[in-house]
């Protein structure tokens, strides 16, 4: 528009200069303005077109996004004025979601630090008023002391557990828990942890039961975190049983992978609970979840070893009728059993 205008203003100007001042030939008067026109396009296109670059290169440079400036030399003002705007929306849309993140991470860092000091505050009152009741006198009571340090130890207990399970997601989640990874007998090792926990199936009136097809399946893990993984869910299924209800453990091959789930008929976790299932100190059921004596922290250490294992945990649960964790392991490529070592034993 403003080389129009000095166009229109150059020929204006010839036309004057040829009637006052001397004459001159129509080609000149309408090529010389022109040229002119021209020439004041290009330089004025060539300035601005630097001035924005130099201030678009200050605002990137101040947003600290990784784009320079130089993709844009040779682009057209349109162009350059279109890609900024879409840069610009890109950066807000992920502003927006960088915010959104430390603000659910603030949330969720307040929570765990109340339910932290609440999981540690009971036993530690426990023991605390144990020692106190000793000190005042009950020591001399041979009848309570007994009786009041053994309490003191279980709480005691309680809280090393909680320690220890915090000591190990921590390691888990900077990847310094050292995950061995070998050949072993999947079924071998559901049956000795089906056996460790009968007693405690027995007390609760749940029946354990182990669905599989095959005598033998063998994966590709850490047995001893894969164990963890088993008895934490097991254990969870059994404890949030009912009275004479059933836990089914299974474990099917498909293909390269071998799918491990624990199924119960228990009382079932509500649809909206699931997404936080397995976050550190996430109860269910306040007040009957921490009656079971765990530490809140099973299924977030389950969460952490399976993905240790580059596989996830899924979860599926109904109300009233139960719910069914399930994870997958490699397959092994070795058929037959492995020493420590994982080197196959003739």
């Amino acid at each position: 528009m403003g080389s129009i205008l000095f166009l229109m203003l150059s020929v204006t100007t010839a036309i004057l200069f040829h009637l006052f001042v001397f004459e001159l030939s129509l080609w000149v008067i309408i090529l010389i303005p022109f040229i002119a026109a021209l020439v004041v396009f290009a330089l004025f296109y060539a300035l601005l077109k630097k001035f924005i670059q130099n201030r678009l290169h200050l605002i990137y440079k101040s947003i600290q996004t990784n784009q320079q400036i130089a993709p844009f030399k040779g682009s057209a003002i349109d162009k350059l004025i279109s890609t900024v705007e879409i840069d610009v929306r890109n950066w807000k849309e992920n502003k927006n979601k960088e915010i959104t993140k430390l603000k659910d991470q603030e949330q969720f860092r307040r929570e765990f630090l109340g339910n932290l000091a609440h999981e540690l505050k009971t036993p530690v009152f426990a023991v605390q008023g144990y020692i106190l009741t000793l000190i005042e006198g009950g020591i001399d009571d041979k009848q309570v002391n007994v009786q009041f340090l053994e309490r003191a130890s279980r709480a005691t207990e309680r809280i090393v557990t909680i320690l220890e399970d915090l000591d190990q997601i921590a390691k888990l989640e900077v990847d310094t828990l050292k995950i061995e990874l070998r050949s072993f007998e999947i079924i071998n090792l559901i049956k000795e942890i089906i056996e460790t926990l009968e007693l405690k199936a027995k007390e609760k009136k749940v029946s354990l039961k182990f669905h599989n097809e095959l005598s033998s399946i063998y994966v590709t893990a850490d047995r001893n975190k894969i164990g963890q993984v088993l008895t934490n869910l097991i254990n969870n299924a059994i404890s949030y049983g009912k009275i004479d209800g059933e836990v089914v453990i299974s474990a099917v091959p498909v293909d390269d992978l071998v799918t491990i789930e624990v199924k119960d008929n228990g009382i079932g976790i509500d649809a909206v609970h699931l997404p936080r299932l397995f976050e550190r100190f996430y109860r269910v059921e306040k007040s009957r979840n921490r009656n079971e004596g765990g530490s809140g922290l099973g299924l977030a250490i389950v969460k952490h070893i399976v993905e240790s294992h580059k596989q996830s945990i899924n979860v599926r649960s109904s109300i009233g009728i139960g719910s069914t964790f399930s994870f997958c392991l490699k397959k092994s490529v070795i058929s037959g059993p492995v020493s420590s070592r994982g080197i196959p034993l003739k």
